[in-house]
């Protein structure tokens, strides 16, 4: 039973880990806490859903459904987080928390309030047996898509001129201004692919269990922040290590028989592991000291 839910851990522990890189990327480059990054998610769901339904191909649907997902993410940065840009940090994180709202409200307006089913990419159920637990095809895509997410943008922040920018900024911003960069563009850039990292997190997951208003703000955001605090804020391996982590601990507390009368065992222990890793180490796993 242990075993099983390590395995389910990890994978559910992946999908947390985008949404965690999203919050990072975001709080790297501006200091903001993204309340709307699992919208950016559920948005890309709705998306994928409405397409589909209108008889778009699959892979064409998702590509626009990751479009509108970066679009949204594109119109909150210019529209909600530049004007607060000189506001204190607690305003803008209750203005992203508005847009989630609104969005939310949104979905209910297109999608009521119901639970939706959506076809996977890949429909095959039992592909690969570890640990005895069949692991489909949707599954592993989720961990495909990890492992390429990980590779890239380790190449674009070690490799390109806007990766460097954007690490340069959130270090120095006066500094990178003085170089000729524009840093608002770097912000814009950050924005959009932490939606479109949200959006991924949407399609993959949303065909495992259905979705609705509120989809991944509701089943991935706080995880997500537990991931970021966990790996540590300013580390984007950290992000990902973090998604695993509390992924394992969610899925073994809710194999644990011992915490089968304990209301809740998931946020318990997401909880209690949160306050050991803020006593132990305030930074996080992979978080550099302040």
């Amino acid at each position: 039973m242990t075993a099983q839910a390590l395995v389910i851990g990890i994978i559910t522990g992946a999908a947390y880990g985008l949404v965690a890189l999203g919050l990072v990327l975001v709080y790297k480059s501006s200091g903001v806490l993204n309340f709307a990054q699992g919208e950016f998610g559920t948005v890309a769901v709705y998306a994928l859903w409405l397409g589909t339904t209108h008889g778009i191909p699959y892979v064409l649907a998702v590509l626009i459904a990751l479009g509108v997902a970066a679009v949204f993410g594109f119109v909150t940065e210019r529209v909600v987080v530049r004007p607060l840009a000189d506001a204190p940090r607690v305003t803008v994180l209750v203005a992203t928390a508005g847009v989630a709202l609104l969005a939310v409200g949104l979905e209910l307006w297109i999608g009521q309030a119901q639970i939706r089913p959506i076809a996977p990419a890949l429909r095959r159920q039992d592909r690969l047996r570890i640990l005895n637990v069949y692991i489909s095809d949707q599954r592993l895509l989720i961990i495909l898509t990890v492992v390429v997410v990980a590779l890239v943008l380790r190449w674009v922040f070690t490799r390109t001129f806007l990766g460097l920018a954007v690490l340069a900024a959130s270090e120095e911003p006066t500094g990178t201004r003085l170089m000729g960069v524009r840093v608002e563009r770097l912000s814009s850039a950050v924005w959009v692919l932490a939606a479109l990292l949200g959006g991924v997190a949407g399609v993959l997951t949303g065909p495992l269990s259905g979705f609705g208003p509120g989809f991944l703000t509701s089943s991935a955001l706080v995880a997500g922040f537990t991931a970021a605090v966990i790996g540590g804020f300013t580390s984007l391996p950290g992000a990902f290590l973090g998604g695993v982590v509390v992924g394992v601990i969610q899925s073994l507390a809710t194999s644990a028989s011992w915490l089968a009368d304990v209301p809740g065992p998931q946020t318990a222990a997401l909880f209690v592991l949160l306050v050991v890793i803020l006593l132990a180490r305030p930074q996080g796993i992979l978080g550099r000291a302040s």
